[in-house]
């Protein structure tokens, strides 16, 4: 029960400053800014939540990370699924205070859907969409495998690692996607929005769920051939 508390702890954190920022500053390409704080928080909060609750839970916060994780050998399917619905729960509950948040304080959501995700920036290309969130969810994935493999050597700096990583795949990702590369961050928001009227983002979001989870299950797969060959 602690390890689900703190996948919802994290999750909820993921979503109420990642999405949070991107509400605020917006992710309009002509605004590169934008595009640069909304990388950092996701990133940052990773980094944050890795040293809060990593040691408890590992800090998966993503359905896609856990599924990699539990394709390696490292979680039992029962906790795979409780890890799920955990992540997706806090995303639920920090979607849920930004629309309380923004809604109370009359603030403009920049993004116009909480933060969700969509397929604007591929001019709605659903096979688009699905590469982009493949791609980016194996080199996040694959990167988590490899710094949290137990040959590893990096110390405590495994969490700003992974932090960083996913800034580098937001940077990309933000214009195409809005970068998920996690199902359950994607949840949140689309559940949220529609409930406020805006149906858009729920009816895309199975590419976000789809593709984070293909590219979950490659990383797991390579990086299990890497380390056999490394063994060999």
């Amino acid at each position: 029960m602690r390890k689900l508390i703190a996948e919802f702890i994290g999750t909820f954190t993921l979503v109420l400053i990642g999405c949070g920022t991107a509400m605020l500053v917006g992710c309009d390409a002509a605004s590169g800014s934008g595009y640069l704080l909304t990388a950092l928080a996701f990133g940052l909060t990773i980094v944050g939540m890795a040293y809060c609750v990593g040691n408890i839970s590992g800090c998966h916060i993503n359905p896609a990370v856990s599924l990699g994780v539990l394709l390696s050998g490292g979680m039992t399917a029962g906790e795979f699924i409780g890890y799920v619905v955990a992540q997706c729960l806090g995303a639920l509950a920090g979607s849920g205070v930004l629309a309380l948040i923004f809604n109370l304080g009359g603030v403009t959501d920049m993004t116009g859907g909480f933060g969700s995700n969509g397929l604007a920036g591929v001019n709605g290309s659903a096979g688009a969409g699905l590469l982009v969130e493949l791609l980016l969810t194996f080199i996040f994935v694959l990167t988590i495998l490899g710094v949290t493999s137990k040959k590893a050597n990096h110390g405590s700096f495994g969490g700003i690692v992974i932090g960083f990583t996913l800034v580098l795949v937001h940077i990309l990702g933000i214009g195409l996607t809005g970068t998920s590369v996690n199902p359950a961050r994607s949840f949140g928001p689309a559940i949220v929005a529609a409930i406020s009227g805006n149906t858009a983002p729920i009816g895309q979001l199975w590419v976000f769920w789809v593709g984070p989870l293909i590219g979950a299950v490659l990383a797991a797969l390579v990086y299990k051939f890497l380390e056999s060959n490394k063994k060999a």
